[in-house]
């Protein structure tokens, strides 16, 4: 199975184009039932699309956390519980291997052309995504706080534990780093990131193998836990919200954090104007002599499911054009990196931008990636507690990882 996305983008690549979203959306019934994430970009998405509701069309939209947990249920009934799962990289492939959603050919024909083809998610010939933004986690950075502790913007993850050590031994902050380590997915991702950029390998070249026990996934576990060093003691506890409020506050000053969180940090809720004015974005560190920033590559985009009627579906393709359109996003140009054509980047796309043009890897998109990142979640905890060493939390994910691939049939 082929999955392609086009990764080259360019601040001008981004802006070349002026194509404009309808007024109208020309929809004269339908249900547009979304179900995704809950994060700033893909709330203005939703809230653009409900400009088509009325006259007989509906617009509403679950975003929660658990989204991924309920997709599978929710879209195998019949007819759907949503008419559209917003997926990324990672979330994508249940609904394949569940033929739950339908091609978007025939749709992007008749309503969709504008729709650039760096948009596109093909499954062979099929589009089954339309993605509209692009994100990484990246390094944010208190301009203010570096220039006092008489540092240069770290480059490395070397210089990060560098930075850490000056700001915190000058007394500027109890705790100068911090970042999503809690236990579970964001643990694993903080992994994942890490070990690409130390030249990691997930898998065995052609097989569904685990090749993470090895020095370069033991390299990666033991920067994760010389950061930690550096953050608040509950760190084990902190998602993407509790590092937002970390920047916000003012505890913090480093963190290699998510790019779409740029807008929530630095808008006017939650912080002061002398925090948020000072904090900068930049590509995620090097690590460990690596060339390409220790970060994955990731899009959002959306779905239209099989289980629905003609009229849902294309309600529900239209409705979410408009939403993802070029008003959109330059009425939220830091929300995100918007992948849509005649969006103009703000100041917080520098990092993703940057990230992406320095080599940085897409997330991987092989059906049992998934069960990997699960048994790292689970696995590494005990390690970063200092329960155990590196080579047994690796171990004892291999081993996890491959009695679920193996009862999935992937080995």
């Amino acid at each position: 199975m082929t999955i392609a996305w086009k990764t080259a983008i360019t601040l001008g690549a981004l802006g070349l184009s002026t194509g404009v979203a309808s007024a109208a959306c020309g929809i004269e019934s339908g249900s547009v039932r979304v179900l995704s994430n809950d994060f700033p970009a893909l709330h203005d998405v939703v809230e653009k699309a409900k400009e088509c509701a009325g006259d007989g069309v509906t617009v509403t939209a679950n975003q929660t956390a658990e989204h991924e947990s309920l997709a599978v249920p929710a879209l195998s009934a019949n007819p759907a519980e949503y008419t559209s799962h917003f997926v990324a990289n990672s979330s994508l492939q249940p609904l394949l291997s569940n033929d739950l959603i339908r091609p978007l050919n025939d749709y992007i024909e008749t309503y969709g052309k504008n729709i650039s083809e760096r948009q596109k998610i093909k499954i062979g010939d099929d589009v089954m995504v339309i993605a509209f933004d692009a994100n990484a986690q990246h390094l944010f950075f208190r301009e203010d706080i570096l220039k006092e502790a008489g540092i240069e913007p770290p480059k490395t993850y070397e210089d990060v534990l560098a930075a850490a050590k000056a700001i915190k031994d000058k007394s500027l902050m109890a705790y100068p780093l911090t970042g999503t380590y809690k236990a579970g997915w964001n643990l694993a991702e903080e992994f994942v990131n890490m070990y690409l950029g130390m030249g990691g390998e997930f898998f065995e070249p052609g097989s569904a193998k685990p090749a993470i026990d090895n020095e370069k996934g033991v390299a990666a576990l033991e920067m994760m836990k010389s950061l930690s060093a550096y953050m608040n003691p509950d760190y084990l506890t902190f998602d993407s919200n509790s590092v937002q409020a970390e920047l916000e506050s003012g505890s913090a000053a480093i963190a290699n954090f998510w790019g779409s969180r740029y807008g929530a940090v630095v808008d006017d809720e939650g912080s002061t104007p002398e925090i948020a004015g000072s904090i900068k974005v930049a590509a995620a560190p090097t690590v460990g002599g690596g060339t390409i920033p220790a970060t994955t590559l990731w899009w959002d985009g959306y779905t239209v499911a099989k289980n629905i009627s003609e009229a849902d579906a294309k309600a529900t393709f239209i409705a979410l054009d408009h939403g993802a359109s070029a008003e959109m996003a330059n009425a939220n140009p830091d929300a995100a990196v918007w992948l849509i054509d005649g969006y103009e980047p703000g100041p917080g796309a520098i990092g993703v931008l940057d990230s992406m043009n320095q080599g940085a890897k897409p997330y991987p998109m092989v059906p049992y990636m998934g069960l990997l990142h699960t048994a790292l979640g689970a696995e590494i905890v005990d390690f970063m507690k200092g329960e155990e060493d590196a080579a047994k939390a690796l171990a004892d994910t291999e081993a996890a990882y491959s009695a679920a691939a193996r009862e999935k049939g992937f080995l």
